[in-house]
């Protein structure tokens, strides 16, 4: 970790902005903001939350710059099982399960599997068992060889939205182990029949299209995070949630599901 202003010129650099756009941003002058940068002048812990703010540094690098200045972390980081995150979990839980019959995940800001719906078992026939060794990368087991990549149809534009969404998550939070990811998901061996990247001209978004036992499946997604999260853990939190893209997945979904339930150890949901 370097000095504040080190971390400061970095920040500024990689948001492309220049002294003079931050400082107007920020409502500063140039000079100070220079100072700031140069350790000439130190931050309150007000501006370095202003500046952090105009530069969207994610909350646990805000933690970072704070300390580096000589100020104690401002937001907390506790795992979703802590009961003062009691009311986000129940409206994750909530999300997931109303999101049935349709497949639904929550992931921390690394891909991680924090939870899913009961629509998610029924499409992971065939992966590898070690992918599913928890903890489960969502990246690795849509993108690698042995996992999903395997049965994707349009696997040329599902890597290519993946892979740009993970470039961009790393490009806005400069997390090593996202760079790592990101170059580890480029080295997977890619099948011939992927073929070039072609999007139908009736496409309205990058559809997820997974070969099943129930037949051709078909999905768009959303994101959904928290609005105002003043924890660590829920502003890395995201909710994805598959929607079909017609009336023959909806179906095959919701004969899955049921099927599902009515096995032994098949009525849980997220987890």
């Amino acid at each position: 970790m370097g000095a504040f202003g080190d971390q400061l010129r970095e920040w500024r650099m990689r948001r492309r902005m220049s002294q003079l756009e931050l400082a107007l941003d920020t409502e500063i002058s140039t000079r100070h903001l220079s100072y700031l940068e140069t350790g000439r002048a130190h931050p309150s812990r007000e501006m370095i939350l202003r500046l952090a703010d105009q530069l969207e540094i994610p909350l646990r690098e805000r933690n970072l710059l704070l300390v580096a200045a000589g100020y104690a972390p401002v937001y907390s980081e506790r795992p979703l099982s802590d009961p003062a995150l009691a009311p986000a979990r129940e409206a994750v839980e909530r999300i997931l399960r109303g999101h049935e019959p349709f497949p639904a995940i929550a992931i921390d800001r690394r891909w991680t599997l924090v939870a899913a719906n009961r629509a998610i078992p029924p499409l992971l026939a065939g992966v590898a068992p070690r992918l599913l060794e928890p903890p489960v990368n969502v990246l690795r087991l849509g993108l690698h060889p042995e996992g999903l990549a395997a049965r994707v149809l349009n696997l040329a534009e599902w890597r290519a939205h993946l892979l740009a969404r993970l470039r961009r998550e790393a490009e806005l939070t400069a997390d090593p182990a996202l760079e790592a990811l990101y170059q580890e998901a480029l080295r997977y061996r890619v099948p011939g029949s992927a073929g070039p990247i072609r999007i139908a001209a009736n496409d309205v978004a990058v559809p997820l299209r997974l070969a099943s036992d129930a037949g051709e499946l078909s999905f768009i997604s959303t994101i959904t995070v928290f609005g105002t999260p003043a924890d660590i853990t829920l502003a890395e939190l995201a909710l994805e949630t598959f929607f079909p893209t017609d009336e023959a997945t909806a179906a095959a979904m919701r004969r899955l599901v049921e099927q599902g339930a009515t096995q032994p150890g098949g009525a849980g949901s997220s987890g």
